[in-house]
């Protein structure tokens, strides 16, 4: 007969037995890991989950951006020019004989235009002419990519999780378990996306079996106003000192109850959800405060919801934080199946010259060489038209292009290559395991002992897969 801590009088439950004990035999792989990869004892960081730890190794860069451009960017209207489209336009291509997701026809050349920049003398379409002319030898464009599935559910939990199908942690949230964050007052991991969530929501920034304290906190950015951008982040009802005083005792009596539940990390999440929301009232207030930067630098960014974003994010890194996450938008804004050319454009306007302004602001703070940045969508599209308007593009998981800049990223650098058409990954291709090998790499970590322990096997961001692309890193 067992007795319960709670009711020393009372037997101790069967669920209550079988909880303690399996909830102390993960603490035990826990503690282990978080001892070794810690600048804290494995007891500190149960308690303070975000507080900075070292990396496996010396690091290239010290934050991510990821600019995600959901819904799947056309790679041959924007990063990966193929003149064979133009000989071709309008007849049925030879020897393409890969599956789409829906009907398509022929060759439907680009309506954009593609020029020449920088010493590299990368070509990069009109579409990011800006961006292109002053960064793009210190970019380094994949034209490699593939993935999967050509359905933007899986291709999305892919690139953000590492897996189309289970629920996995997201990248945002293993690097924050990894290195934690450089701010205690502010979330290490912080998603942006205008106008509700994109397709499958939290998921794409979610903890899943990480302690809770990891998974991304969700702005906003169509609001202005800060009381909109991040809810209840004032109290009005209580001054501090008495918000202080309830916390206190809220924490008070949780502590009794974590130290009976034998620690449990998900438990303390929970409590250090509290505390950095109370932190946060003071500190987030500040750094989302957009009227505190010059009017002439807001311009350059642009008068929308990118150009805030992208100067909220700037605030951000400077103040600590370890990853940010910067969407187009809710739904998939990218999804052009038809009138490629005005929707493309449409949105290349709005983010060419605030990525530009964006890359430029951290050079001159001197950021861009400690800060990764990552911009693509979660696959490409077919250098074919999609029927029956043949005015857009279907999706295409088979080849398609990102870009990676700063953080220790060979600038002016090309690598791999679609075949003459665009359709698939010819050559030096990267699956997305591969690119969240390399990003993990160029943060210090390696992919293959960052890991966490979760039904009886330890789990990492590139499962069983990847490896680090070194011709990637300068």
């Amino acid at each position: 007969m067992f007795s319960s801590p709670m009711f020393p009088q009372l037997p101790l439950s069967r669920r209550e037995m079988l909880a303690r004990c399996g909830t102390g035999f993960g603490l035990i792989g826990l503690a282990g890991l978080l001892a070794d990869t810690s600048t804290t004892t494995a007891q500190e960081s149960l308690s303070l989950p975000l507080a900075p730890k070292r990396p496996h190794f010396p690091a290239k860069a010290k934050r991510v951006v990821h600019l995600f451009m959901n819904g799947g960017p056309s790679q041959v209207d924007t990063f990966d020019p193929k003149p064979a489209l133009d000989r071709w336009h309008g007849k049925p291509l030879p020897q393409i004989n890969l599956r789409t997701e829906r009907k398509t026809g022929a060759a439907f050349r680009s309506p954009f235009v593609f020029h020449r920049y920088g010493q590299s003398g990368i070509e990069v379409s009109e579409l990011f002419a800006q961006t292109a002319a002053a960064h793009i030898d210190d970019m380094c464009i994949i034209r490699s990519m593939f993935a999967e599935v050509p359905n933007h559910e899986p291709s999305l939990m892919l690139m953000n999780c590492g897996d189309g199908r289970l629920p996995r942690p997201s990248m945002g949230a293993w690097l924050t378990y990894g290195l934690g964050t450089e701010n205690q007052n502010l979330p290490g991991f912080i998603a942006m996306c205008p106008g509700g969530y994109p397709i499958v929501g939290v998921q794409n920034w979610r903890a899943a079996f990480l302690p809770g304290a990891y998974q991304g906190t969700y702005v906003n950015t169509q609001h202005t106003d800060v009381r909109q951008l991040i809810e209840n982040i004032r109290n009005d009802r209580l001054p501090a000192d008495r918000q202080r005083q309830q916390l206190d005792l809220v924490r008070q009596l949780n502590r009794l109850h974590r130290e009976q539940a034998d620690d449990d990390p998900q438990l303390e999440a929970r409590l250090q959800t509290f505390e950095l929301a109370f932190r946060m009232q003071t500190e987030a207030s500040e750094a989302f405060d957009l009227s505190r930067e010059p009017l002439r630098l807001r311009k350059r960014y642009g008068n929308n919801v990118i150009g805030r974003q992208l100067l909220l994010t700037r605030r951000l890194l400077e103040r600590g934080v370890r990853c940010v996450q910067v969407w187009s938008g809710a739904g998939q804004p990218w999804d052009n199946h038809d009138n490629i050319k005005d929707q493309h454009r449409k949105l290349a306007n709005d983010w060419d010259a605030a990525i530009a302004t964006f890359l430029s602001d951290l050079k001159v703070r001197g950021l861009f060489d400690s800060t990764l940045v990552l911009w693509g969508g979660e696959f490409g599209r077919t250098p074919v038209a999609e029927l029956p308007a043949s005015s857009g593009r279907d999706h295409n998981h088979y080849g398609f292009s990102v870009w990676l800049a700063g953080g220790g990223v060979k600038g002016g650098y090309v690598h791999g290559a679609t075949d003459e058409f665009g359709f698939a990954a010819v050559e030096n291709r990267v699956h997305v395991h591969d690119l969240h090998a390399t990003i993990l790499h160029l943060m210090g970590l390696d992919h293959e002992k960052l890991t966490y322990r979760y039904a009886g096997r330890d789990f990492r961001l590139t499962d069983v897969h990847g490896q680090v692309i070194r011709e990637l890193i300068g």
